[in-house]
């Protein structure tokens, strides 16, 4: 019997949830249902990471947030120029592994937000 198979949520406060829902709609794509609930289908088969991190980890940023959510994206650095068009605080830190490309981003909450790109998505790593 399979005990896990996935990611089955992420859940947070907010002070404002329906412009967070707003913030998240507009930027990065994630839609609500029509009841307002948000479900992920994924377009494509991938990974979803389940990480434990040590209570003074500073990967999640300077703020203390205790969660961080993390977005696979197909082009990291197209998404990252529209979104710094629209205002959007972006950590000029980067990383890339053989495991993919990632940056960060922060919504109006202040909470950090990772983005990646795995290996073979995007233009840059297509002709890699």
């Amino acid at each position: 019997m399979a005990r896990v198979t996935g990611i089955g949520g992420v859940f947070f406060h907010a002070r404002d949830p329906e412009a967070l829902y707003r913030w998240y709609e507009r930027h990065l794509g994630i839609t609500r249902e029509p009841d307002g609930s948000v479900l992920f289908r994924w377009a494509e088969p991938g990974e979803t990471a389940f990480a434990i991190f040590p209570h003074d980890t500073t990967y999640f940023g300077p703020r203390g947030q205790s969660f961080m959510l993390n977005f696979r994206v197909d082009d990291l650095d197209a998404l990252l120029s529209a979104l710094a068009a629209e205002g959007i605080e972006i950590d000029p830190k980067r990383e890339e592994a053989p495991y993919g490309k990632f940056a960060w981003i922060v919504d109006p909450d202040g909470n950090r937000i990772e983005l990646w790109q795995p290996p073979g998505g995007g233009p840059t790593n297509a002709s890699s």
